[in-house]
C-alpha cells in the first residue's frame, strides 16, 4: 500500500493545490466561531421556520396560500438541509484540523461538500423565481385556471428545482469542471481557474443565479405596483387584501436577501473566470486575494440560509397586523379588478381572488 502521501502526490490535480495551504496562517476571515456560531443560529432558525409553515399549513382554506406555502416549505427545508449538511464537515474541520490529502487522497469527500455547495446554492435563487413568477401569475391574472397550482403541482415544480440543481451540482463529477478545496482548507468548491471546463461550470452555475435573481426582481416590482394601485384606490378600504400583501412582503424580504447576499459572488465568479480567459489555462493556482474574497463572498451567502427564516418567521399576516393594524382580512373579488361588472363578480368566491 502506497503512503498518503504518494497517493496524493500523483492526484494533486483532482481537487488539491488551487491554494498553498502550507503558507496558510489564520486570519480573522478564518476563524471557526464563524461557522460554528452562524451555523447552529441557521439551523435553529430553519427549524423554527418550518413548524411556524407547517402551522400556517394546516389553517388554510385558499389555494393559493397553499401553494405558496409548499414554495415557502421546500425553501426552508433546502437552507435547513444545506447548513445541516455543509456544517458537519466543516466544523470538524475547524476543531480536528485534519489534512484533507490523507483523510480524503480520492477527494470523494471534496467532491461530495462541492456537490452539496452547488445544490444547496443554486436551489433557493431557483426557488424564489419561481415563487415570484407564480405570485406574479396569480395576482395579475386571477381568473385564469392556469394561474392556479395544486399542491401536488407546487410539491412536482418543487422537485423540478431539485432535480435541475442536482444535474448541476453532478456535472464535475461527469467530467465537466471540477471540484477543488478552497482556502483556508475548510470546504469545497467550483475552480476559479481558465480552463476551458472550470470556466463554462462557472458560468452555469452563476448565469442561472443572476437570471433568476432578476427574474425575481421584475415579477415582484409588477406585482407590488400592482397591490399598490389597489390600495390607493379610493375604495381600498373595503378591499384590502392582506392575504397577498402577506405573500409579497415575504417575496420582497426574499428577493432583497438573496441580492445582497448572492449577487457580489456571482458577479465575482463570472467576472474572475472572464478576466482570466487570455491566460489559457496558465494559471495553475488562485492568487491569494481571490482565494481571500472568495471566502468572504462565501461567508456572506451563508447569511441567506440564517436570514431566510426570519422573513417568514417576521412577516407573518399575524405581525404585520400588530405593525400596521388597519391591515384586516376584507377580501373582495373585485380587489384587484373593481371594473368588472358586479354580478360577474358575484360568481366568483373570495378564495378565487386569493391565487
Amino acid at each position: 500500500m502506497e503512503p498518503p502521501n504518494s497517493s496524493v502526490g500523483g492526484r494533486s490535480d483532482l481537487c488539491f493545490g488551487v491554494f498553498n495551504a502550507s503558507s496558510n496562517r489564520q486570519d480573522s476571515i478564518t476563524s471557526p466561531w464563524f461557522s460554528t456560531t452562524f451555523g447552529l443560529i441557521g439551523l435553529c432558525s430553519n427549524l423554527f421556520a418550518l413548524c411556524v409553515v407547517l402551522s400556517s399549513s394546516r389553517k388554510l382554506s385558499s389555494q393559493a396560500r397553499s401553494s405558496f406555502l409548499v414554495f415557502l416549505c421546500g425553501l426552508v427545508v433546502t437552507d435547513f438541509m444545506g447548513l445541516l449538511v455543509t456544517a458537519s464537515v466543516i466544523i470538524p474541520y475547524h476543531f480536528i484540523k485534519f489534512t484533507w490529502a490523507e483523510v480524503d487522497p480520492g477527494c470523494h469527500l471534496c467532491n461530495f461538500l462541492g456537490f452539496s455547495m452547488v445544490f444547496f446554492g443554486q436551489c433557493p435563487l431557483l426557488l424564489g423565481a419561481t415563487m415570484a413568477s407564480e405570485r406574479f401569475f396569480g395576482i395579475n391574472h386571477p381568473f385564469s385556471r392556469s394561474t392556479s397550482i395544486s399542491k401536488r403541482r407546487a410539491w412536482s415544480i418543487v422537485g423540478l428545482v431539485w432535480g435541475f440543481s442536482c444535474l448541476l451540482g453532478l456535472l464535475p463529477v461527469l467530467g465537466l469542471g471540477r471540484y477543488t478545496l478552497q482556502y483556508p482548507g475548510s470546504w469545497c468548491f467550483l475552480t476559479l481557474l481558465p480552463d476551458t471546463g472550470n470556466v463554462v461550470f462557472c458560468l452555469l452555475f452563476a448565469l442561472p443565479g443572476i437570471f433568476s435573481v432578476l427574474l425575481s426582481f421584475i415579477f415582484n416590482t409588477v406585482s407590488v405596483v400592482t397591490l399598490c394601485r389597489v390600495y390607493h384606490d379610493r375604495e381600498s378600504v373595503q378591499r384590502r387584501r392582506d392575504s397577498e400583501v402577506e405573500m409579497m412582503v415575504q417575496l420582497v424580504g426574499i428577493m432583497i436577501i438573496a441580492t445582497i447576499c448572492w449577487m457580489p459572488l456571482l458577479i465575482f465568479i463570472v467576472q474572475t473566470v472572464l478576466q482570466q480567459l487570455p491566460a489559457s489555462g496558465q494559471i495553475q493556482m488562485l492568487p491569494t486575494e481571490t482565494q481571500k474574497m472568495l471566502l468572504i463572498y462565501i461567508r456572506m451567502v451563508t447569511w441567506n440560509q440564517i436570514l431566510d427564516p426570519w422573513v417568514y418567521i417576521l412577516c407573518r399576516r399575524a405581525v404585520l397586523q400588530r405593525v400596521y393594524p388597519s391591515l384586516r382580512p376584507r377580501a373582495s373579488i373585485l380587489s384587484l379588478y373593481p371594473v368588472l361588472n358586479p354580478s360577474l363578480g358575484r360568481k366568483f368566491t373570495s378564495e378565487s381572488v386569493l391565487q
